[in-house]
């Protein structure tokens, strides 16, 4: 904490429990008010520039090196793109089923990471407990049941990865028209032989989410929480979808902004905006325009969003979920872990189902039809809806990338999370404890933020080299921005 002329500065660096590196800042004035409170996203990664000039078939594999905890969610996008530059607007069967049991193993394995990994400490301990216990060493500890079921869902959750893409990180599975193997018998076998088990765990970890925030409501109801509009993909019949499907915006009462979107129109309903402060960009909606017109995405908005889940077990949590606010779109942040159960059970639902269908075991992968040089691909990561956006010239290069990130979408809320935390917990306190500046992470992990997916933009970010001699004077200095 630094004192500047009776204000002072709280930094939070760096957020943890988060994938990637971020800071808080906060300002207090001398009644120690809070004035300021801001999220920083502190490193820059310019995948945006550097694949291009690069072939577009590279690109699913290039693409997900943005991460290793979603690396299978821009492998699909970007293969969307890709199939749509190729031609291939309808893959085969075979080739449709196997990407979307590869992306619900990608969400079964995210959302058991961040729920027993990342955030149950919290939810275990309390936002204000011994920091040396507040971690999933302490949750092994203290729960080793709970936590071996952790380990076990991501494994399952990886090794389903591993048969459709090839790898559990940074795979090969789709190619451009569709995929490069199919599923063998012996690989659907020994997955359906652990799903009771996988099914079991999936409902044990929803019904402890669930628990939780009706049993704290009271306390949960005002933590970092407030109106915002909501967007993801729902499929043509409303139904919630991960894969495929068109844009939905809603506002925070529940009213549609848009509905039913191409996605290869993303661009006429969602633009972006840099700030200087933040390597991130900032969308919103552009008929709302970038001061009311930004929105959530993730678990707590899909669940918002969608008419109904297609398996019934989800579908009969989403309902229940939905009569805590009588049918309007929930805004409690701390919504998002019992959204994001419910989005891991329908996983577990849909992976059983997806085994047993005979079609992953075709041999007719790929497909292909008319070039294209420009094409979208739009799918729901575990965090929200992630955007690619290529364009190609006629040597089959990248000319331009666009990537519009999950956490990228929730920047503006996380943000106003941190001030609502902040505001609430800090003002006028006169001693500022470990357990309030945590309250804040809490509040940003609940968004299962990831910050190296996120940072592509410079925006107005100043780039400054000092030269300083060897007792520390600055001898000179060259700024740019």
């Amino acid at each position: 904490m630094n004192a500047n002329q009776g204000s002072k500065r709280i930094v939070i660096e760096p957020v943890t429990r988060v994938e990637g590196h971020g800071k808080v800042t906060i300002q207090l004035d001398e009644q120690h008010r809070v004035t300021q409170a801001r999220l920083h996203i502190v490193e820059f990664r310019g995948f945006e520039r550097f694949i291009q000039g690069r072939p577009f078939w590279e690109v699913p594999v290039l693409v997900q090196r943005l991460c290793g905890i979603c690396p299978v969610s821009h492998h699909l996008a970007a293969a969307k793109a890709v199939d749509r530059l190729v031609g291939a607007d309808e893959l085969t069967p075979t080739a449709t089923k196997l990407r979307l049991l590869m992306h619900h193993g990608q969400f079964l394995q995210s959302h058991a990471l961040h729920f027993f990994h990342l955030c149950s400490p919290d939810l275990l301990f309390g936002f204000d407990s011994d920091v040396a216990q507040r971690n999933v060493i302490g949750v092994a500890g203290r729960y080793p049941e709970l936590a071996k079921q952790g380990v076990l869902l991501r494994k399952f959750g990886q090794e389903i990865i591993q048969a459709t893409a090839g790898k559990k990180i940074h795979g090969t599975g789709a190619i451009p028209g569709g995929v490069n193997k199919n599923l063998s018998p012996a690989e659907r076998d020994l997955f359906l032989g652990q799903m009771d088990q996988i099914l079991g765990w999936s409902r044990s970890a929803l019904g402890l989410a669930r628990e939780y925030t009706l049993d704290n409501l009271e306390r949960l109801a005002p933590f970092g929480s407030f109106d915002s509009n909501h967007l993801s993909i729902v499929r043509s019949d409303g139904a919630y979808g991960i894969y495929d499907g068109l844009l939905r915006a809603r506002d925070a009462a529940g009213k549609l902004i848009f509905d039913q979107v191409d996605n290869q129109e993303y661009d006429r309903y969602i633009a972006e905006e840099v700030r200087s402060w933040s390597y991130m960009k900032f969308p919103f909606i552009r008929s709302i325009g970038p001061e009311l017109g930004w929105y959530r995405v993730g678990p707590l908005a899909r669940v918002n969003n969608c008419d109904f889940f297609d398996t019934p077990e989800a579908e009969r949590e989403r309902q229940g979920f939905m009569e805590l606010t009588q049918g309007k779109p929930n805004n409690l942040t701390m919504a998002y872990h019992w959204a994001r159960m419910i989005e891991m059970l329908h996983s577990a639902e849909k992976i059983q189902e997806l085994l047993h269908d005979s079609d992953l075991q075709g041999e007719d992968l790929v497909v292909e039809g008319e070039r294209r040089e420009e094409a979208v691909g739009i799918i729901e990561a575990p965090r929200g809806t992630l955007f690619h956006h290529y364009r190609i010239n006629e040597n089959d290069q990248i000319t331009m990338a666009n990537l519009i990130v999950s956490t990228t979408s929730n920047n503006e809320a996380m943000n106003q999370a941190v001030r609502k935390v902040a505001e609430d917990t800090l003002d006028g306190v006169p001693e500022v404890t470990e357990g309030m500046l945590n309250g804040i992470e809490v509040a940003i992990r609940a968004y299962d933020p990831c910050l190296s997916c996120a940072t592509h933009a410079l925006g107005q970010m100043p780039l400054r080299v000092e030269l300083v001699d060897m007792d520390g004077n600055v001898v000179d200095s060259l700024q740019k921005g």
